[in-house]
This record gives C-alpha cells, sequence and structure tokens, in this order.
C-alpha cells in the first residue's frame, strides 16, 4: 500500500521537474527516490512523459494565418459599417435581379413591338427638351477601379497565366472580401493577390446615387521567374 510520504511525493513530480520547488524539498524528494522503488518508477515515467512533450515543440501557424486575420479584420469591420441601402443592394443581386434576367427572356419580343410602336409614335410627338443630369431614378452601378496606394504588378506564379478574382467593395471602397474565380489558389498567390486588393480604391456601387456594397470582377497578369 503507498504510504502518506508516497503519495506527497509523487504529488510534487510536476513542480520538481519544473525545478518550482524550494531546496529543502528537492532534497526530501531526491532521498525518498533513492530508497523507495515504487516511486523512482512513476518519476521514471513522468520524466520520459515531460521528454517526449518537449520534443514535439510549438504547433506550427498555418502559412495562410495572416491572410485569413487581414480579410476576417477587413469583413468585420465592413459588416459594422453597413446600413439598410448595403442590405438593399446584396438582396437585389441575390433574388431581384436573377428574377428579372429570366422574366425579360419571356417578353424579349413583346418589349420590341413596344418598341417598334413608341419609335412610331415619337416620330410624330413633339421631343421633350433633355436635362444634361438627368439620372433614372433607382439606377444601380457597379463598383468601379480608381487607383491604387502603391504602383501595380504581376503576381508571380510558377507559370504564366491569367488570375480572375470577383472582389467586394464596401460603400467605402475598400475591398472587404474576395473569391478566386480561376488561376492558382497557392497561399503565396493569394497572399499577392490579397496586398493588391486591400492597396485599391474603388467608386463604390450606387443605388439612388448612395454608395452601397457590391461586387467587381478583376483579371491579373500571372507570370513565372525562373532562374
Amino acid at each position: 500500500m503507498t504510504s502518506l510520504t508516497c503519495l506527497k511525493c509523487q504529488s510534487s513530480f510536476s513542480a520538481y521537474l519544473d525545478g518550482d520547488v524550494s531546496g529543502q524539498q528537492m532534497h526530501k524528494i531526491a532521498s525518498h527516490l533513492e530508497s523507495c522503488s515504487d516511486c523512482k518508477r512513476e518519476f521514471a515515467a513522468w520524466r520520459t512523459t515531460q521528454h517526449i512533450l518537449s520534443s514535439v515543440g510549438p504547433a506550427k501557424a498555418p502559412a495562410n494565418l495572416a491572410l485569413r486575420l487581414r480579410l476576417a479584420i477587413s469583413h468585420e469591420h465592413s459588416k459594422r459599417k453597413s446600413s439598410w441601402i448595403d442590405t438593399l443592394s446584396l438582396k437585389w443581386d441575390n433574388t431581384a435581379r436573377p428574377m428579372l434576367l429570366q422574366v425579360s427572356a419571356g417578353f424579349a419580343g413583346t418589349v420590341a413591338l413596344v418598341g417598334s410602336i413608341a419609335l412610331l409614335l415619337g416620330l410624330f410627338a413633339a421631343p421633350e427638351p433633355v436635362m444634361a443630369n438627368d439620372e433614372p431614378l433607382g439606377a444601380m452601378t457597379s463598383p468601379h477601379y480608381l487607383y491604387s496606394s502603391v504602383n501595380p504588378h504581376a503576381i508571380l506564379t510558377d507559370h504564366d497565366g491569367v488570375i480572375v478574382v470577383e472582389a467586394s467593395v464596401n460603400s467605402e471602397g475598400k475591398v472587404y472580401d474576395y473569391h478566386m474565380v480561376s488561376g492558382p489558389e497557392s497561399p503565396a498567390v493569394q497572399s499577392q493577390v490579397v496586398d493588391q486588393l486591400l492597396t485599391s480604391v474603388f467608386q463604390p456601387a450606387s443605388v439612388f446615387g448612395a454608395p452601397v456594397r457590391g461586387r467587381v470582377v478583376l483579371t491579373f497578369s500571372g507570370i513565372s521567374v525562373r532562374g
């Protein structure tokens, strides 16, 4: 049966291995280990476990951790500044616009007929003055690239090609998310793409003249550098 002295000694093995005991306690534990074979075997198991754990080393962070953090921060920043106009724009992209495209195909013939009649009527109707600044109500515009805070450059890849990216632009004209449509998706390539996206400034999409979030498709030249 294990004595009280053995239980007390074994409970101190972890602190003993870490050097977190006083000199007097360390001497008592060492003396007990010399005279107790059971505690000596238990201490050997503790020391083996410590060596195994120390040989494993710290876990390595994913290669694209910094890239994912930058995108997550940018995405969260954009979510906090979203407005009802942004929501309207996204709902238009996801629901109304696809529906209208499908309906427009069915009414193509009708539109052509109505357009012909309107043209004939317009030949006999008096023209109305048109203002230069007239803009259709409810007109929606897509984001447009303006400039970059750094000099744009080609993306270094394993082989020459074109990289196509769909970028999400917030109401301030900054990219907060992206999707690789085509091209290599290695961490090195994605890091270069994100660097250029985050330094690019866009004219944001608009609804009723107010800036909203939108999407834009961009292309980058991928070149390979062979030594």
